[in-house]
């Protein structure tokens, strides 16, 4: 209770459940408060009625709401981008173990991007990092886990990136299984005509004839 001057203002609250259709998604008062009379029942259903009619309206425009903007941090993306230069610039020198360092911290921050961020960014920088890791490991001989990176390259970008498909097929190659290389080229040959990979494909065939 509050008071003004010599008089007295008692405070009150009235509930006034509403209520949402599941289709329509109209708010309407429910049925045990709207059987009554009173002004306020009145304004709510006059207030609630505008509501239902801008819903409808904005439902019905022609021309989709515009997407956010998708900021991108700056720094995030030179760092990676400077994390994938100095992993090529090991890799030039035969540093391939510091090379594999500096691609999977690139890949790491990639990763690690916030949520808000592109994901086709994240995806080509992804890809990009794991195909150059996959050729470190290549060059070490170490070919499962070249394998395993040009694959996963691949699963970020498909189109584009007939590097990471060819990989994926020497290394099959290297370890001598030659039908699941065979297989692989030629899934990357119905996505890619890229001449490396049709040598690769030329070789594969040779070699599993020379094997038969």
């Amino acid at each position: 209770m509050g008071e003004i001057g010599n008089g007295t203002m008692e405070d009150t609250y009235t509930h006034l459940p509403v209520q949402i259709d599941p289709a329509s998604k109209a708010i309407s008062i429910a049925a045990a408060a709207s059987s009554s009379s009173s002004s306020s029942n009145t304004a709510l259903g006059t207030e609630l009625t505008s509501l239902n009619t801008l819903h409808r309206s904005l439902l019905n425009l022609d021309t989709p709401t515009p997407p956010p903007p998708l900021p991108v941090n700056p720094k995030r993306s030179a760092q990676i981008q400077k994390l994938r230069e100095s992993g090529n610039a090991s890799f030039r020198k035969g540093q391939y173990a510091d090379a594999v360092r500096m691609y999977t911290f690139g890949i790491e921050m990639a990763v690690g991007r916030p949520g808000w961020e592109p994901a086709g960014l994240v995806r080509d920088e992804v890809a990009a990092l794991y195909a150059n890791r996959a050729q470190a490991h290549m060059a070490m001989q170490n070919w499962p886990l070249g394998m395993l990176d040009a694959e996963a390259s691949v699963e970020m970008k498909r189109a584009a990136n007939a590097k990471a498909w060819w990989r994926r097929g020497r290394c099959s190659v290297e370890m001598g299984r030659l039908d699941e290389a065979a297989e692989w080229v030629t899934k990357g040959l119905g996505v890619e005509d890229d001449a490396d990979l049709k040598a690769l494909a030329k070789e594969i065939e040779m070699a599993i004839k020379r094997k038969g």
